[in-house]
């Protein structure tokens, strides 16, 4: 079973960005939170908040347990510029392009260790 999740418009360079997704590529997910918590990249934050959205995913949506997930996919992409605008020497001006990101996340997990689901209690009514 694969679980998707994305994030678009990070402030981050996809260059610096896409160090962070080769730290995590392919390790359970276990592992590759404890990689994001003590990595001082500045990345690690978002994708750790991305890795936490995939998970409750997973168990939300297809009841998959968190044990049985790794980290089948990580795309880093490049998102829009921002365009500004550096003063020189002379009247003249340098371009500036603040570089932004998409990251996708892509989990996979065995259906057979899929978690018991709860069934729901029907209502009884007390009679006086």
């Amino acid at each position: 079973m694969k679980v998707t999740a994305k994030i678009s418009n990070i402030h981050i360079a996809p260059r610096k960005a896409r160090l962070v997704a080769g730290l995590i590529r392919g390790l359970d997910v276990v592992q590759a939170r404890i990689q994001l918590q003590k990595s001082i990249k500045k990345t690690s934050e978002p994708m750790l908040k991305l890795l936490e959205s995939a998970i409750a995913n997973a168990e939300k949506n297809f009841s998959l347990a968190k044990e049985s997930l790794w980290i089948a996919k990580v795309d880093v992409n490049e998102g829009q510029k921002i365009k500004r605008w550096m003063p020189r020497a002379q009247g003249r001006a340098t371009p500036i392009w603040h570089r932004l990101s998409h990251v996708s996340l892509v989990l996979e997990g065995s259906e057979a260790e899929k978690k018991p689901v709860a069934k729901k209690k029907a209502a009884v009514k007390k009679s006086e």
